[in-house]
């Protein structure tokens, strides 16, 4: 009977930013989850799992806390699962300082790596994780996201049907001023088209309006771009699946996230789909 091979997901990033809540949505979704394991038994994990018959194929591991060298550890465990010829991502969350102060003092629980205060253990774990999260193929910031979306958005990353490559791909649309995503691979600026905003009756709509799509649509920059853009896709796509990518989000931003970027994510997504891909689309700051 032939190995298993399986697809990992390492969920990592900092304390308060959400790592549970994830875990628990995939959980709810089949996978099987394991927290807090040490580094260094996740090759066994990997075993278990290889083994002729194994029905688990979708595994989330949850980093715990450590330093520099639970880091080095990671980076190894990941790099074993790989070379087996196991699909690996890595999730890392964070938040922005205000927010994680906000959280602890909320639920008033103690930074697990706090020696002092509990924005000195922020800090401090802020910067040991920054080698692994160089390395995480999606970094989502949770600063602005409750419980439900926080959800929302685990779903649309991973629990999407398999695509060509194995490769999971995101069109993400986004507002300049609200700063570019974390997560993108990928980023294109739609600003020098003509701004609906500054047309009265399109002002209060979205690009998920009708009007507004027909007017950016009908832009003459609109289609070359979307056109040059295409033929890049048609390059790079199959050659980020060829070379192993598990997770690709392309971003595309106007200035407040609500017109242009929008229509232009919409249209981006489809062609992504006709180079045999099944993106999902999120509109991240549609409604700020």
């Amino acid at each position: 009977m032939a190995r298993t091979m399986a697809e990992y997901l390492i969920i990592t990033g900092l304390s308060g930013a959400g790592r549970s809540t994830a875990a628990d949505t995939l959980e709810d979704h089949g996978w099987l989850v394991i927290d807090n394991l040490p580094p260094t038994l996740i090759p066994k994990v990997s075993e278990l799992v290889a083994r002729p018959g194994s029905k688990k194929e979708k595994v989330v591991l949850v980093s715990g806390r450590g330093g520099a060298e639970y880091v080095g550890e990671l980076t190894a465990a990941i790099e074993q699962l790989k070379q087996a010829g196991n699909q690996v991502g890595v999730l890392f969350l964070e938040a922005t300082d205000d927010v994680l102060l906000r959280r602890f003092k909320g639920t008033r629980r103690r930074h697990p790596v706090a020696v002092g205060s509990v924005s000195e253990g922020i800090a401090r774990e802020r910067d040991v994780l920054e080698a692994i999260k160089r390395q995480a193929d999606v970094v989502v910031d949770t600063s602005e996201l409750n419980v439900h979306q926080l959800r929302d958005r685990v779903v649309e990353l991973f629990e999407r049907s398999d695509s060509a490559g194995g490769m999971q791909t995101s069109v993400v649309s986004f507002g300049y001023k609200h700063g570019v995503p974390l997560e993108a691979d990928l980023v294109f600026d739609c600003r020098f088209l003509p701004n609906p905003h500054w047309v009265d009756e399109l002002r209060p709509k979205t690009g998920l309006d009708q009007p507004v799509q027909e007017y950016v649509m009908a832009q003459t920059e609109t289609k070359d771009f979307l056109h040059r853009l295409d033929d890049l896709l048609e390059l790079v796509l199959p050659g980020y699946a060829r070379e192993g990518k598990s997770y690709l989000t392309i971003a595309v931003g106007c200035t407040g996230g609500h017109h242009r970027s929008v229509v232009m994510a919409q249209e981006i997504a489809r062609c992504v789909q006709a180079h045999g891909f099944e993106p999902a689309v999120h509109h991240r700051d549609l409604y700020r």
